[in-house]
């Protein structure tokens, strides 16, 4: 089922994104925008009002965090354009959104969003944006934010967990 959201997605993303088909800064910059809206506009398709809430408070504490952190760290971006490469705003945009399309509805919906919001993470690396660290710090900003703001729905949730010395995956079935 998932699978044919995902085609269904891929398919329609350049309609949505026409103008930007041939620039991948252009539909980096789309995706910073499509996936939030995407998010939400599930939330509203699904009726779920207190899931739009929760998507609300934290794509807002994590654009904020990460607009403090491009405040107060001084990085440069490796094609010299300003000093506010850390962290990526386009990956905590991007990963805000998949973060919790599969916290709240499950991994049949973050999956594909996932893989849109890597996709716009390595297309930042790939410009000369950002760094790696600076995508990746705005994944996980994102992540987390959702992790402890949003509550799941879906009866199966599985994330992963880094122990000294290995990975856990840790899941929560719901009857």
């Amino acid at each position: 089922m998932w699978f044919k959201r995902f085609a269904l997605l891929c398919s329609l993303l350049p309609l949505m994104c026409a103008p930007a088909r041939a620039d991948s800064e252009q539909l980096a910059s789309a995706l910073r925008i499509a996936l939030p809206a995407a998010a939400a506009g599930t939330s509203l398709w699904k009726e779920d009002y207190e899931g739009l809430w929760q998507f609300g408070l934290s794509f807002a504490a994590s654009s904020a965090t990460t607009l403090a952190l491009k405040s107060a760290v001084d990085a440069e971006r490796p094609d010299g354009s300003d000093n506010d490469s850390f962290p990526s705003g386009h990956a905590t945009n991007a990963f805000s959104a998949a973060a919790y399309l599969q916290r709240r509805y499950g991994w049949h919906y973050g999956a594909p969003a996932y893989a849109l919001a890597s996709w716009t993470a390595v297309s930042r690396v790939n410009t000369g944006h950002h760094h790696w660290a600076d995508v990746l710090a705005g994944a996980a900003i994102a992540v987390a934010f959702n992790q402890w703001l949003v509550d799941p729905q879906a009866p199966l949730q599985l994330a992963p967990v880094v122990l000294e010395d290995g990975l856990m995956l840790s899941g929560r079935v719901t009857f």
